[in-house]
């Protein structure tokens, strides 16, 4: 029997999705996911979905997981900004959060932890790894190149501007004005 050709993608085809329903509940496989990451509940609604469950069944396995604390879009967005901030400003971060389904109130609560202080700490600290990676000739080398990747990753302009010059100047705070 002669075998098909394959698609122009070089890839064999993916089979289409069978209607038989799961073989476990929403909420076991909702606790499954929780288990190996924490994730928003639009996230978990949106894996579950894509798995076959039926809307009702999703909605119930979530409202479980919240009643039972075992998923809090609060907390979510806390350790978000906890684990990433050391080298992700708060644009990026909301940005983030807004993409994993966060409410924008959660979001600005999350963030107000990240304080401007902590935000300058956070650039000059990843600025000087950077810096170090780069290694650029002059202040407006270190502007350009440093300066634009702190900008791409969520720092404001204000932030990246002071972390490039207490880089430059080997301090901990940016020069004075």
């Amino acid at each position: 029997m002669p075998s098909r050709p394959l698609p122009r993608s070089g890839h064999p085809p993916v089979p289409p999705r069978t209607s038989r329903a799961p073989s476990r509940s929403a909420f076991d496989a909702a606790v499954g996911l929780l288990a190996r990451r924490s994730h928003s509940r639009a996230e978990l609604r949106r894996k579950l979905a894509r798995r076959g469950y039926a809307e009702e069944e999703v909605a119930e396995a979530v409202r479980r997981l919240g009643e039972m604390r075992l998923q809090d879009d609060a907390a979510f967005a806390e350790g978000h900004v906890r684990r990433r901030s050391n080298a992700h400003g708060p644009l990026a971060l909301a940005a983030e959060l807004a993409a994993r389904g966060v409410d924008r109130h959660l979001v600005d609560e999350a963030l107000a932890g990240f304080s401007p202080e902590a935000q300058l700490a956070a650039a000059i600290d990843l600025a000087r790894r950077l810096a170090a990676r780069d290694r650029p000739a002059g202040y407006q080398e270190l502007l350009n190149t440093v300066g634009s990747k702190l900008v791409r990753r969520g720092f404001a302009p204000h932030l990246v501007r002071s972390a490039c010059q207490a880089v430059w100047h080997r301090t901990d705070q940016p020069a004075k004005a």
